[in-house]
């Protein structure tokens, strides 16, 4: 049988939809066959709402669809640059909120361990912000809200939010207890 060529106006199937599909489906069962070493069951392990560690980028043309992966960086090309702007302690309507502006490096940085970095600066801004909590609700901005809402301004936390572990902070869109208001 020939595989007949692709031409413009064939709808053929998206390639990320396709791999991403399979991968998640090979890491399930991976997880599955395995029995990896994990405290959670199986079924909760292959859920973890962890960040996707690799982007995926589609090229197309009318006669040919390539894909190649983004590689996560081995030298941080904002080593030598701030992650975060400055910070700002505010009282809301439930209690005290302290407002994270991140920089443009802190935006766009996919370095492994930037987080910890981004958040060691916040804490030599103010040692207040060390509190149960405050941390995952961080990542969970620093991982999250910059996908999701790469332009807002500020990533909002509350030390008033329970402290919940990280998978159910990202469950709750990083504001456990209820919605920001």
């Amino acid at each position: 049988m020939n595989p007949i060529p692709p031409y413009p106006g064939r709808h053929l199937p998206r390639p990320s939809m396709l791999s991403g599909a399979a991968l998640l489906l090979c890491a399930t069962l991976l997880l599955a066959i395995s029995g990896c070493e994990t405290d959670q069951p199986a079924s909760v392990a292959a859920t973890t709402l962890d960040p996707p560690a690799v982007t995926t980028s589609i090229a197309t043309t009318a006669t040919s669809i390539s894909t190649s992966s983004a590689a996560t960086p081995t030298v941080d090309p904002y080593a030598d640059q701030a992650l975060i702007d400055h910070i700002e302690w505010t009282v809301a309507i439930d209690g005290p909120r302290l407002l994270v502006f991140p920089t443009p490096a802190g935006r766009n940085t996919t370095f492994p361990g930037s987080e910890d970095r981004a958040w060691q600066e916040v804490l030599a801004q103010s040692a207040a912000a060390d509190t149960p909590g405050m941390r995952d609700q961080f990542v969970c901005h620093w991982h999250w809200a910059r996908m999701v809402a790469p332009n807002k301004p500020s990533w909002n936390l509350e030390p008033w939010r329970p402290a919940l572990d990280y998978q159910a902070i990202v469950q709750a869109g990083c504001n456990p207890g209820g919605p920001e208001r």
